[in-house]
C-alpha cells in the first residue's frame, strides 16, 4: 500500500465525545454494500407474486462463475437469496432464454431476464423537501444531495430521507430496489453532499446498476483534510473490514477473512497552513472508504467525528486564536451536556464561528454511459456553502 505522512501537521482537536453511528452505510452502489441486510423473510409454502415485466441483465466479467441466486441477491440487495431461489423455482428467471437453475454458474455476457418478486407493501410517504436538480430527462435525474439527509430509510430513520423527497417531486421512479428505495441506484453517507443519480424506470435502473457493479462509472470527490499531505498525488491500496469494537465504523486491516480490498487515488488541489484540499477518486466501492483512507494516512477529513476529524471546524481552528486545551474543553461531553441543559441541540450551537459541522466531503463529479443512448455523460454538483466557507477562510490565511 502507498501511505503518505507528513511530520508536524496541525492535529485535529482531540475529543472524548461518544461517536454516533452513521445510519447511511455506503457512498457507492447498493450492490457493493456488504453490510446491507438482504430482504425479508419468505413463506416457503406460498407462491410468491412476481412483476409482470422482466428486467434484462447482461452478466459482467467479475460475476463469471457465480451462482444465479448469488448474483441476483448481490445486484438487488433489497431481496434475500431465498426469495430469488423461490422465483427461480417458479421459472421466472430466464438464462439465455431458458428457465434458469439455482445452481447454474454464470458466464460473461450471459443474458438474464428476471421477473422480480413483489415485496410486501411498506409505503414510503412523500415528503415536501426541496431538492437541487443537476440534470433531468425522461430516463434519470441527478440530484445535488444536501448534508444531514439519509439516502433511504433504515435503522429507525424513516423521515427526512432522499427517497421520501423523491416520492414527492417525481411521478415515475424505478422500484427494482423495493418501495423504500424508489429510484435509488447508489448512496451517499448522511453528511456527504453531492451528485447522486436516480433511475426513473427499472430498465434504466438495471443498466446503471450494471455500470456500478462493473466499476465503469467514474466518481470524483472533493475533501478538505487536516494536515499537509507529503505528496501531491498517491494511491491508497488497503484492505478494510468492519471494526469489531465499533460496528458503525470500518477500519484498515490485513487481507483475509471478511477483508475487502479498497483502492483510492488522490491528488492535492490546494495547500494551506495545517490543511489540504484534495481530489479523491475511489476505484472500489467500500463502506466509508474515503473517510477510512484519509484517516489511515493520518489526515482525517475535517469535521468527520467518526474517524478522528473532530465535531466541527471553526475560524478559531484556522487562525489559531483558540488553544488546543481550550478547544478540547469546549467540545467535551461535559460541555455538550451543559449546552443541552440550556436548550441547545449541541455545544456546537453555542459557538459563534463554526464553518462546518459535518465531514467536509463532497461527491463533485459522476461519469457514466447514459443508460438509453449509451453516450458517455459527466455531471457535476457545485460545493455546498459550508465547504465553500471553509475554503474561503483558508485562502484568506495564505
Amino acid at each position: 500500500m502507498s501511505d503518505s505522512h507528513s511530520a508536524g501537521r496541525k492535529q485535529p482537536p482531540v475529543e472524548d465525545a461518544l461517536e454516533s453511528p452513521n445510519p447511511d452505510l455506503d457512498e457507492l452502489s447498493l450492490d457493493e454494500a456488504e453490510d446491507v441486510s438482504g430482504g425479508s423473510a419468505v413463506d416457503q409454502s406460498a407462491e410468491i407474486i412476481l412483476s409482470s415485466e422482466p428486467v434484462r441483465l447482461i452478466v459482467e466479467a467479475r460475476a463469471h462463475g457465480w451462482r444465479v441466486d448469488h448474483y441476483l441477491s448481490r445486484l438487488f440487495p433489497n431481496y434475500s437469496r431465498a426469495l430469488f431461489q423461490r422465483a427461480i423455482e417458479q421459472k421466472s428467471v430466464l438464462l439465455n432464454g431458458l428457465a434458469a437453475k439455482t445452481s447454474k454458474r454464470l458466464r460473461v455476457n450471459d443474458v438474464l431476464d428476471v421477473r422480480l418478486p413483489e415485496l410486501p407493501d411498506s409505503s414510503l410517504p412523500p415528503e415536501d423537501i426541496p431538492l437541487e436538480v443537476v440534470f433531468e430527462d425522461d430516463a434519470l435525474v441527478l440530484i445535488n444531495k444536501p448534508a444531514n439527509m439519509i439516502t433511504h430509510p433504515g435503522k429507525g430513520h424513516y423521515r427526512g430521507t432522499l427517497a421520501g423527497a423523491l416520492q414527492f417531486h417525481f411521478d415515475q421512479l424505478s422500484n427494482v430496489a423495493g418501495q423504500l428505495r424508489p429510484g435509488i441506484v447508489h448512496r451517499l453517507d448522511k453528511d456527504t453532499t453531492g451528485v447522486i443519480v436516480i433511475a426513473k424506470n427499472n430498465q434504466v435502473h438495471s443498466r446503471l446498476s450494471e455500470q456500478f457493479e462493473a466499476r465503469t462509472t467514474v466518481k470524483e470527490y472533493r475533501a478538505i483534510v487536516w494536515g499537509e499531505l507529503a505528496n501531491n498525488t498517491g494511491i491508497i491500496d488497503t484492505f478494510i473490514h468492519i471494526n469489531p469494537k465499533a460496528r458503525e465504523k470500518m477500519q484498515v486491516c490485513e487481507p483475509g477473512g471478511n477483508a475487502r480490498q479498497a483502492v483510492t487515488n488522490y491528488e492535492v488541489l490546494e495547500r494551506f497552513a495545517g490543511f489540504t484540499y484534495v481530489r479523491l477518486l475511489p476505484k472500489t466501492g467500500r463502506t466509508h472508504q474515503l473517510r477510512v483512507h484519509m484517516a489511515h494516512l493520518g489526515h482525517p477529513i475535517v469535521a468527520d467525528d467518526l474517524y478522528g476529524g473532530c465535531k466541527c471546524l471553526r475560524v478559531a481552528d484556522i487562525d489559531g486564536t483558540v488553544a488546543q486545551a481550550e478547544r478540547e474543553t469546549l467540545l467535551s461531553r461535559k460541555s455538550d451536556a451543559a449546552a443541552k441543559k440550556s436548550g441547545f441541540d449541541s455545544v456546537i450551537d453555542t459557538l459563534p464561528d463554526v464553518l462546518i459541522r459535518r465531514q467536509a466531503l463532497h461527491a463533485f463529479r459522476l461519469s457514466f454511459s447514459h443508460p438509453e443512448s449509451g453516450i458517455p455523460r459527466t455531471f457535476e454538483a457545485p460545493l455546498h456553502a459550508d465547504m465553500q466557507a471553509v475554503l474561503e477562510t483558508l485562502r484568506k490565511q495564505v
